[in-house]
């Protein structure tokens, strides 16, 4: 994912975090198009579509630090199960990058993001666009 117009991160750490990831795919690497939140009360979720053309949705939380996957969006294999995620958006109105790193907890029906600074963003709808490296 690229900078928009205004270019930089969005803290510091998203700037430390970007410098480490890993310039090859890893595990696997999806790029998520957001059409629109919808805003829960502790959660915001939103529906994308994955390889095979079905709907999947997509839950973000704040709180604990963590990403459960969604299988159908990763090709995942059992035996060698990504340990973290890189998590990338650019705020819409900035372009500045959020970057975080966030550890793999486990597979689920739907794909569940825990980190308060993406919750945020996404109920003020800040940004449309996620991009996941799973490593």
């Amino acid at each position: 994912m690229k900078m928009g117009k205004g270019g930089g991160f969005y803290d510091g750490l998203s700037e430390k975090t970007y410098k480490e990831m890993p310039s090859t795919g890893g595990k696997g690497r999806v790029l998520l198009n957001i059409g629109r939140f919808e805003i829960g009360q502790s959660y915001v979720t939103a529906k994308v579509e994955n390889r095979y053309g079905d709907r999947v949705g997509i839950n973000i939380e704040g709180g604990r630090s963590g990403i459960d996957l969604q299988e159908t969006l990763f090709r995942l294999d059992p035996a060698t199960m990504p340990r973290h995620a890189y998590v990338v958006a650019a705020v819409n109105e900035t372009g500045k990058l959020l970057v975080r790193k966030l550890p793999v907890l486990g597979v689920k029906d739907w794909l569940l993001i825990y980190d308060d600074d993406l919750f945020m963003l996404a109920v003020k709808d800040a940004y449309d666009e996620l991009e996941i490296t799973a490593v």
